[in-house]
Protein backbone atom coordinates (compact mmCIF):
# COMPACT_ATOMS: atom_id res chain seq x y z
CA UNK A 1 0.00 0.00 0.00
CA UNK A 2 2.98 1.95 0.70
CA UNK A 3 4.71 1.51 -2.52
CA UNK A 4 1.28 2.43 -4.48
CA UNK A 5 0.94 6.22 -2.69
CA UNK A 6 4.75 6.71 -2.91
CA UNK A 7 4.03 5.81 -6.73
CA UNK A 8 1.33 8.06 -6.94
CA UNK A 9 3.28 10.95 -5.28
CA UNK A 10 5.90 10.70 -7.67
CA UNK A 11 3.40 10.90 -10.60
CA UNK A 12 0.34 11.26 -10.31
CA UNK A 13 -1.29 9.87 -13.79
CA UNK A 14 -0.19 6.80 -13.32
CA UNK A 15 -3.68 6.30 -11.08
CA UNK A 16 -5.21 7.22 -13.81
CA UNK A 17 -4.03 5.17 -16.39
CA UNK A 18 -4.46 2.06 -13.60
CA UNK A 19 -7.91 2.96 -12.72
CA UNK A 20 -9.48 4.73 -15.66
CA UNK A 21 -13.17 5.47 -14.25
CA UNK A 22 -15.94 8.06 -14.30
CA UNK A 23 -14.17 10.39 -11.52
CA UNK A 24 -10.51 10.96 -13.08
CA UNK A 25 -9.23 12.33 -16.41
CA UNK A 26 -7.36 10.17 -18.73
CA UNK A 27 -3.67 11.68 -19.76
CA UNK A 28 -3.83 11.19 -23.17
CA UNK A 29 -0.96 12.53 -25.37
CA UNK A 30 -2.47 11.50 -28.79
CA UNK A 31 -5.64 13.57 -27.79
CA UNK A 32 -3.70 16.47 -26.61
CA UNK A 33 -2.00 16.23 -30.29
CA UNK A 34 -5.26 16.48 -32.18
CA UNK A 35 -6.52 19.14 -30.23
CA UNK A 36 -3.58 21.23 -30.75
CA UNK A 37 -4.44 20.33 -34.25
CA UNK A 38 -7.80 21.05 -34.40
CA UNK A 39 -6.91 24.38 -32.54
CA UNK A 40 -4.40 25.11 -35.45
CA UNK A 41 -7.08 24.04 -37.76
CA UNK A 42 -9.82 26.02 -36.75
CA UNK A 43 -8.23 28.96 -36.59
CA UNK A 44 -6.78 28.89 -40.22
CA UNK A 45 -10.23 27.96 -41.22
CA UNK A 46 -11.67 31.26 -39.55
CA UNK A 47 -8.91 33.56 -41.40
CA UNK A 48 -9.51 32.25 -44.98
CA UNK A 49 -13.46 32.62 -43.95
CA UNK A 50 -12.60 36.26 -43.08
CA UNK A 51 -9.92 36.39 -45.93
CA UNK A 52 -12.23 35.20 -48.50
CA UNK A 53 -15.22 37.67 -47.36
CA UNK A 54 -13.16 40.92 -47.56
CA UNK A 55 -11.84 39.74 -51.53
CA UNK A 56 -15.55 39.51 -52.33
CA UNK A 57 -16.19 42.85 -51.53
CA UNK A 58 -13.01 44.33 -52.20
CA UNK A 59 -14.52 46.60 -55.23
CA UNK A 60 -16.52 48.52 -52.96
CA UNK A 61 -15.13 51.57 -52.16
CA UNK A 62 -16.50 54.80 -49.58
CA UNK A 63 -16.60 58.57 -49.94
CA UNK A 64 -12.60 58.71 -49.94
CA UNK A 65 -12.51 56.28 -52.17
CA UNK A 66 -10.86 53.83 -49.56
CA UNK A 67 -11.46 49.93 -49.16
CA UNK A 68 -14.93 49.48 -47.64
CA UNK A 69 -14.53 46.22 -45.70
CA UNK A 70 -11.54 45.65 -44.18
CA UNK A 71 -9.95 43.55 -41.27
CA UNK A 72 -10.15 45.43 -37.99
CA UNK A 73 -7.83 43.18 -35.34
CA UNK A 74 -9.27 40.38 -33.45
CA UNK A 75 -12.12 39.41 -30.93
CA UNK A 76 -10.97 37.93 -27.51
CA UNK A 77 -10.09 34.61 -27.34
CA UNK A 78 -12.63 32.14 -26.42
CA UNK A 79 -12.89 28.66 -26.02
CA UNK A 80 -14.88 25.78 -27.53
CA UNK A 81 -16.07 22.78 -25.79
CA UNK A 82 -15.87 19.79 -28.55
CA UNK A 83 -15.70 16.14 -28.29
CA UNK A 84 -11.77 16.02 -27.83
CA UNK A 85 -11.71 18.88 -25.27
CA UNK A 86 -11.28 22.64 -25.46
CA UNK A 87 -10.44 24.79 -28.47
CA UNK A 88 -9.51 28.01 -28.11
CA UNK A 89 -9.77 30.16 -30.99
CA UNK A 90 -9.45 33.62 -31.64
CA UNK A 91 -12.16 35.76 -34.12
CA UNK A 92 -10.99 38.36 -36.84
CA UNK A 93 -12.81 41.62 -36.76
CA UNK A 94 -14.24 42.99 -40.03
CA UNK A 95 -15.12 46.25 -40.26
CA UNK A 96 -16.96 48.18 -42.90
CA UNK A 97 -16.26 51.76 -42.98
CA UNK A 98 -19.69 52.69 -44.10
CA UNK A 99 -21.53 50.74 -41.75
CA UNK A 100 -24.13 48.44 -43.69
CA UNK A 101 -22.71 45.09 -44.14
CA UNK A 102 -22.23 43.30 -41.38
CA UNK A 103 -19.96 39.70 -41.62
CA UNK A 104 -21.42 36.67 -40.04
CA UNK A 105 -19.01 33.15 -39.61
CA UNK A 106 -20.53 30.22 -40.75
CA UNK A 107 -17.84 28.42 -38.74
CA UNK A 108 -17.80 29.91 -35.58
CA UNK A 109 -21.24 31.96 -35.52
CA UNK A 110 -21.77 34.62 -32.51
CA UNK A 111 -22.08 32.92 -29.06
CA UNK A 112 -21.06 29.87 -29.92
CA UNK A 113 -19.70 28.10 -26.91
CA UNK A 114 -19.87 24.06 -27.40
CA UNK A 115 -19.58 22.27 -31.25
CA UNK A 116 -22.67 21.26 -32.78
CA UNK A 117 -22.06 17.81 -32.35
CA UNK A 118 -21.63 17.66 -28.24
CA UNK A 119 -24.61 20.17 -28.43
CA UNK A 120 -26.72 16.91 -29.82
CA UNK A 121 -24.69 14.95 -27.58
CA UNK A 122 -26.67 15.56 -24.06
CA UNK A 123 -30.41 15.09 -25.47
CA UNK A 124 -29.31 11.77 -27.48
CA UNK A 125 -27.63 10.50 -23.75
CA UNK A 126 -30.98 11.77 -22.31
CA UNK A 127 -33.57 10.14 -24.92
CA UNK A 128 -31.21 7.16 -25.58
CA UNK A 129 -31.71 5.95 -21.57
CA UNK A 130 -28.86 7.67 -19.31
CA UNK A 131 -30.30 9.27 -16.70
CA UNK A 132 -29.71 12.75 -15.21
CA UNK A 133 -27.60 11.19 -12.21
CA UNK A 134 -25.27 9.83 -14.64
CA UNK A 135 -24.25 12.77 -16.63
CA UNK A 136 -21.44 13.93 -14.53
CA UNK A 137 -19.24 11.10 -14.46
CA UNK A 138 -20.05 9.72 -18.32
CA UNK A 139 -18.95 13.55 -19.71
CA UNK A 140 -16.18 13.37 -17.85
CA UNK A 141 -15.23 10.10 -19.31
CA UNK A 142 -16.09 11.72 -22.55
CA UNK A 143 -14.26 14.45 -22.08
CA UNK A 144 -11.44 14.09 -20.45
CA UNK A 145 -12.39 16.72 -17.56
CA UNK A 146 -15.75 18.10 -16.01
CA UNK A 147 -17.64 20.34 -19.03
CA UNK A 148 -19.13 23.43 -17.66
CA UNK A 149 -22.56 24.16 -18.87
CA UNK A 150 -22.88 20.57 -19.46
CA UNK A 151 -25.10 18.98 -16.68
CA UNK A 152 -28.23 17.68 -15.47
CA UNK A 153 -29.71 21.21 -14.56
CA UNK A 154 -28.79 21.29 -19.19
CA UNK A 155 -31.17 18.96 -19.51
CA UNK A 156 -34.06 20.62 -17.38
CA UNK A 157 -33.76 23.55 -19.39
CA UNK A 158 -33.79 21.41 -23.30
CA UNK A 159 -36.64 19.40 -21.71
CA UNK A 160 -38.55 23.07 -21.73
CA UNK A 161 -36.95 23.78 -25.17
CA UNK A 162 -38.64 20.56 -26.70
CA UNK A 163 -41.84 21.45 -24.91
CA UNK A 164 -42.19 24.64 -26.70
CA UNK A 165 -41.05 23.17 -29.80
CA UNK A 166 -43.45 20.48 -29.56
CA UNK A 167 -46.55 23.10 -29.14
CA UNK A 168 -45.41 25.09 -31.96
CA UNK A 169 -45.21 22.43 -34.51
CA UNK A 170 -48.57 20.48 -33.28
CA UNK A 171 -50.29 24.00 -34.28
CA UNK A 172 -48.74 24.52 -37.32
CA UNK A 173 -50.68 25.05 -40.78
CA UNK A 174 -51.76 22.38 -42.50
CA UNK A 175 -53.17 23.85 -45.84
CA UNK A 176 -52.51 22.44 -49.06
CA UNK A 177 -50.96 19.43 -47.38
CA UNK A 178 -51.72 15.77 -48.79
CA UNK A 179 -51.11 12.15 -47.01
CA UNK A 180 -51.77 9.80 -49.68
CA UNK A 181 -51.42 6.87 -46.78
CA UNK A 182 -51.29 6.98 -42.76
CA UNK A 183 -50.35 4.86 -40.37
CA UNK A 184 -51.98 5.14 -36.76
CA UNK A 185 -51.50 3.63 -33.70
CA UNK A 186 -51.71 4.25 -30.15
CA UNK A 187 -48.61 3.81 -27.90
CA UNK A 188 -48.78 3.01 -24.01
CA UNK A 189 -45.49 3.13 -22.02
CA UNK A 190 -44.15 1.27 -19.20
CA UNK A 191 -44.03 4.67 -16.86
CA UNK A 192 -46.38 6.19 -14.40
CA UNK A 193 -48.54 9.09 -16.12
CA UNK A 194 -50.34 11.81 -14.19
CA UNK A 195 -53.22 9.65 -15.47
CA UNK A 196 -52.72 6.14 -15.80
CA UNK A 197 -55.52 5.09 -18.79
CA UNK A 198 -53.48 8.13 -20.76
CA UNK A 199 -51.78 6.65 -23.88
CA UNK A 200 -50.12 8.60 -26.99
CA UNK A 201 -51.86 8.75 -30.27
CA UNK A 202 -49.72 8.94 -32.90
CA UNK A 203 -50.06 9.47 -37.04
CA UNK A 204 -47.57 9.57 -39.80
CA UNK A 205 -48.50 10.32 -43.20
CA UNK A 206 -46.84 9.55 -46.79
CA UNK A 207 -46.91 12.85 -49.09
CA UNK A 208 -47.00 12.35 -52.99
CA UNK A 209 -43.76 12.41 -52.99
CA UNK A 210 -43.32 9.48 -51.09
CA UNK A 211 -42.00 10.93 -47.74
CA UNK A 212 -43.02 9.85 -44.16
CA UNK A 213 -43.43 12.63 -42.10
CA UNK A 214 -44.67 12.28 -38.43
CA UNK A 215 -48.37 14.00 -38.70
CA UNK A 216 -49.99 14.06 -35.25
CA UNK A 217 -49.11 12.95 -31.67
CA UNK A 218 -51.65 14.04 -29.02
CA UNK A 219 -52.45 12.45 -25.67
CA UNK A 220 -55.44 10.18 -25.12
CA UNK A 221 -58.01 8.22 -23.39
CA UNK A 222 -57.03 4.40 -23.41
CA UNK A 223 -57.86 4.77 -27.34
CA UNK A 224 -60.67 6.18 -27.53
CA UNK A 225 -63.36 7.28 -30.17
CA UNK A 226 -63.68 10.47 -28.68
CA UNK A 227 -60.18 10.83 -28.74
CA UNK A 228 -59.41 9.92 -31.96
CA UNK A 229 -61.68 12.36 -33.38
CA UNK A 230 -60.74 15.14 -31.35
CA UNK A 231 -56.99 14.47 -32.94
CA UNK A 232 -58.07 13.97 -36.47
CA UNK A 233 -60.76 16.77 -36.34
CA UNK A 234 -57.49 19.52 -35.10
CA UNK A 235 -55.97 18.17 -38.46
CA UNK A 236 -58.55 19.13 -40.68
CA UNK A 237 -59.31 22.50 -38.54
CA UNK A 238 -55.87 23.27 -39.27
CA UNK A 239 -56.03 23.08 -42.93
CA UNK A 240 -55.91 18.93 -43.84
CA UNK A 241 -58.65 18.35 -45.73
CA UNK A 242 -57.77 16.05 -48.07
CA UNK A 243 -58.78 12.54 -47.09
CA UNK A 244 -56.07 10.17 -47.36
CA UNK A 245 -56.63 7.62 -49.30
CA UNK A 246 -55.68 4.32 -47.04
CA UNK A 247 -55.62 4.61 -43.34
CA UNK A 248 -53.14 1.44 -41.57
CA UNK A 249 -53.79 0.41 -38.05
CA UNK A 250 -54.17 -1.66 -35.42
CA UNK A 251 -58.13 -3.27 -35.03
CA UNK A 252 -58.48 -2.31 -31.54
CA UNK A 253 -58.25 1.19 -32.53
CA UNK A 254 -61.42 3.79 -31.77
CA UNK A 255 -59.62 5.60 -34.35
CA UNK A 256 -61.78 2.79 -36.67
CA UNK A 257 -65.38 4.61 -35.57
CA UNK A 258 -64.08 8.16 -35.57
CA UNK A 259 -62.39 8.38 -38.85
CA UNK A 260 -65.65 7.85 -41.50
CA UNK A 261 -66.89 10.83 -39.11
CA UNK A 262 -63.56 13.54 -40.24
CA UNK A 263 -62.58 11.62 -43.39
CA UNK A 264 -64.98 9.83 -45.02
CA UNK A 265 -63.34 8.51 -48.10
CA UNK A 266 -60.60 6.75 -46.21
CA UNK A 267 -60.00 3.24 -47.11
CA UNK A 268 -58.91 0.99 -44.10
CA UNK A 269 -56.17 -2.05 -44.00
CA UNK A 270 -55.89 -3.09 -40.98
CA UNK A 271 -52.02 -4.22 -39.78
CA UNK A 272 -51.04 -7.96 -40.30
CA UNK A 273 -48.75 -8.34 -37.89
CA UNK A 274 -51.16 -6.91 -34.77
CA UNK A 275 -53.95 -8.83 -36.65
CA UNK A 276 -50.95 -12.14 -36.50
CA UNK A 277 -50.32 -11.59 -32.59
CA UNK A 278 -54.01 -11.47 -31.95
CA UNK A 279 -54.84 -14.44 -33.56
CA UNK A 280 -51.81 -16.59 -32.20
CA UNK A 281 -52.66 -15.40 -28.54
CA UNK A 282 -56.16 -17.68 -29.41
CA UNK A 283 -54.49 -20.81 -30.07
CA UNK A 284 -52.34 -23.15 -27.98
CA UNK A 285 -48.47 -22.18 -28.04
CA UNK A 286 -47.79 -25.98 -29.58
CA UNK A 287 -49.96 -24.38 -33.00
CA UNK A 288 -48.28 -20.84 -33.34
CA UNK A 289 -45.51 -22.14 -35.72
CA UNK A 290 -47.97 -23.75 -38.30
CA UNK A 291 -50.56 -20.97 -37.80
CA UNK A 292 -48.23 -18.23 -38.11
CA UNK A 293 -46.92 -19.92 -41.54
CA UNK A 294 -50.85 -20.47 -43.04
CA UNK A 295 -51.15 -17.01 -41.79
CA UNK A 296 -48.42 -15.86 -43.72
CA UNK A 297 -49.63 -17.68 -46.71
CA UNK A 298 -52.65 -15.14 -47.23
CA UNK A 299 -51.13 -11.93 -47.05
CA UNK A 300 -47.97 -12.63 -48.74
CA UNK A 301 -50.34 -14.35 -51.86
CA UNK A 302 -49.43 -12.67 -55.14
CA UNK A 303 -53.56 -12.06 -55.63
CA UNK A 304 -56.82 -11.41 -53.94
CA UNK A 305 -57.47 -14.53 -55.42
CA UNK A 306 -54.60 -16.77 -53.82
CA UNK A 307 -55.11 -14.77 -50.38
CA UNK A 308 -59.07 -15.88 -50.50
CA UNK A 309 -57.90 -19.19 -50.55
CA UNK A 310 -55.36 -18.92 -48.19
CA UNK A 311 -58.06 -17.51 -46.12
CA UNK A 312 -60.65 -20.03 -46.51
CA UNK A 313 -58.28 -22.90 -45.53
CA UNK A 314 -56.85 -21.20 -42.65
CA UNK A 315 -60.58 -21.33 -41.35
CA UNK A 316 -61.05 -24.54 -42.33
CA UNK A 317 -58.41 -25.96 -40.69
CA UNK A 318 -58.55 -24.11 -37.36
CA UNK A 319 -62.21 -23.20 -37.08
CA UNK A 320 -63.62 -26.73 -35.49
CA UNK A 321 -61.04 -26.66 -32.40
CA UNK A 322 -59.97 -22.65 -32.50
CA UNK A 323 -63.51 -20.92 -32.95
CA UNK A 324 -61.78 -18.00 -30.87
CA UNK A 325 -58.99 -17.49 -33.49
CA UNK A 326 -60.86 -18.00 -36.65
CA UNK A 327 -63.47 -15.43 -35.59
CA UNK A 328 -60.87 -12.73 -34.60
CA UNK A 329 -59.55 -13.50 -38.15
CA UNK A 330 -62.76 -13.48 -39.86
CA UNK A 331 -64.67 -10.66 -38.62
CA UNK A 332 -61.95 -8.60 -40.79
CA UNK A 333 -61.96 -9.95 -43.91
CA UNK A 334 -62.38 -7.39 -46.47
CA UNK A 335 -60.26 -4.91 -44.62
CA UNK A 336 -57.65 -7.40 -43.82
CA UNK A 337 -56.98 -7.52 -47.70
CA UNK A 338 -57.42 -4.04 -49.13
CA UNK A 339 -53.94 -3.32 -50.06
CA UNK A 340 -54.35 -5.36 -53.12
CA UNK A 341 -56.33 -2.27 -54.65
CA UNK A 342 -53.15 -0.55 -54.40
CA UNK A 343 -49.68 -0.37 -56.13
CA UNK A 344 -47.93 -3.76 -55.03
CA UNK A 345 -44.40 -1.82 -54.83
CA UNK A 346 -46.68 -0.22 -51.40
CA UNK A 347 -47.36 -3.55 -49.88
CA UNK A 348 -44.27 -3.77 -47.98
CA UNK A 349 -45.29 -0.55 -46.59
CA UNK A 350 -49.14 -0.52 -46.19
CA UNK A 351 -49.96 -3.88 -44.65
CA UNK A 352 -48.41 -3.23 -41.42
CA UNK A 353 -47.85 -0.02 -39.49
CA UNK A 354 -43.92 -1.00 -38.59
CA UNK A 355 -43.09 2.46 -39.13
CA UNK A 356 -44.81 3.64 -35.61
CA UNK A 357 -43.84 0.33 -34.41
CA UNK A 358 -39.95 0.89 -35.53
CA UNK A 359 -40.18 4.38 -34.08
CA UNK A 360 -41.32 4.04 -30.45
CA UNK A 361 -39.35 0.89 -29.86
CA UNK A 362 -36.50 4.02 -29.27
CA UNK A 363 -39.30 5.99 -27.45
CA UNK A 364 -39.85 3.10 -24.80
CA UNK A 365 -36.10 2.57 -24.11
CA UNK A 366 -35.92 5.95 -22.96
CA UNK A 367 -38.98 5.90 -20.65
CA UNK A 368 -37.63 2.40 -19.33
CA UNK A 369 -35.11 4.67 -17.61
CA UNK A 370 -37.11 6.92 -16.20
CA UNK A 371 -38.29 6.77 -12.47
CA UNK A 372 -41.42 8.04 -10.77
CA UNK A 373 -44.58 9.91 -12.30
CA UNK A 374 -43.98 11.27 -15.48
CA UNK A 375 -46.04 14.70 -16.75
CA UNK A 376 -47.90 14.21 -19.84
CA UNK A 377 -45.92 17.18 -21.37
CA UNK A 378 -43.04 15.80 -20.56
CA UNK A 379 -43.67 12.95 -22.19
CA UNK A 380 -45.30 14.52 -24.90
CA UNK A 381 -42.04 16.62 -25.80
CA UNK A 382 -39.50 13.27 -25.30
CA UNK A 383 -41.47 11.19 -27.52
CA UNK A 384 -41.99 14.80 -30.18
CA UNK A 385 -38.19 15.19 -30.08
CA UNK A 386 -36.66 11.31 -30.38
CA UNK A 387 -39.93 10.55 -33.34
CA UNK A 388 -38.44 13.82 -34.93
CA UNK A 389 -34.85 13.06 -35.08
CA UNK A 390 -35.72 9.47 -35.74
CA UNK A 391 -37.78 10.75 -38.82
CA UNK A 392 -34.66 12.28 -40.69
CA UNK A 393 -34.31 8.31 -41.22
CA UNK A 394 -37.28 7.29 -42.61
CA UNK A 395 -37.29 5.44 -45.95
CA UNK A 396 -39.43 6.67 -49.02
CA UNK A 397 -41.83 4.52 -49.87
CA UNK A 398 -40.90 2.54 -52.39
CA UNK A 399 -42.31 2.65 -55.89
CA UNK A 400 -43.16 6.52 -54.85
CA UNK A 401 -43.51 7.64 -59.02
CA UNK A 402 -47.58 5.65 -58.44
CA UNK A 403 -48.54 7.90 -55.73
CA UNK A 404 -49.48 10.22 -58.31
CA UNK A 405 -51.89 7.51 -60.18
CA UNK A 406 -52.94 7.39 -56.13
CA UNK A 407 -53.97 10.37 -55.75
CA UNK A 408 -55.61 10.64 -59.30
CA UNK A 409 -57.91 7.54 -58.42
CA UNK A 410 -56.60 5.15 -60.73
CA UNK A 411 -57.85 1.54 -60.38
CA UNK A 412 -55.57 -1.45 -59.31
CA UNK A 413 -56.26 -4.49 -58.96
CA UNK A 414 -53.88 -7.26 -57.52
CA UNK A 415 -51.22 -4.35 -57.48
CA UNK A 416 -51.10 -3.32 -61.25
CA UNK A 417 -52.96 -0.74 -63.19
CA UNK A 418 -56.34 -2.20 -64.24
CA UNK A 419 -55.56 -1.28 -67.86
CA UNK A 420 -52.20 -2.75 -67.73
CA UNK A 421 -53.09 -5.87 -65.82
CA UNK A 422 -55.91 -6.57 -68.60
CA UNK A 423 -52.97 -6.60 -71.39
CA UNK A 424 -50.75 -8.89 -68.82
CA UNK A 425 -53.53 -11.51 -68.67
CA UNK A 426 -53.69 -11.03 -72.61
CA UNK A 427 -49.76 -11.86 -72.86
CA UNK A 428 -50.40 -14.60 -70.85
CA UNK A 429 -53.71 -16.20 -72.70
CA UNK A 430 -51.97 -16.10 -76.13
Amino acid sequence: MRKDNAVQQKNPTILEYQNPGMALPVADPLTEVLRHGARDLLQVAVEAEVAEFVERHRELKDAQDRQRIVRNGYQPERTIQTGIGDVPVKKPRVRDRVGEIKFRSSILPRYLRRSRSLEELLPWLYLKGLSLGDFSPALTALLGKEAPGLSPSTISRLKEVWQDQYERWRRRDLAGKNFVYIWVDGVHFGVRLEDASQCILVVIGATPDGKKELLAMSDGYRESEQSWKELLLDLKHRGLTIDPKLAIGDGALGFWKALPQVFGTTREQRCWVHKTANVLNKLPLLQHGKAKEALHQIWMAESRVDAEQAFDLFLSSYEAKYPKATACLAKDRNILLTFYDFPAEHWLHIRTTNPIESTFATVRLRTAKTRGCVSRGSLLAMAFKLTKTAEQNWRTLKGHARLAQVVEGVRFKDGLQEGALREETQRIAA
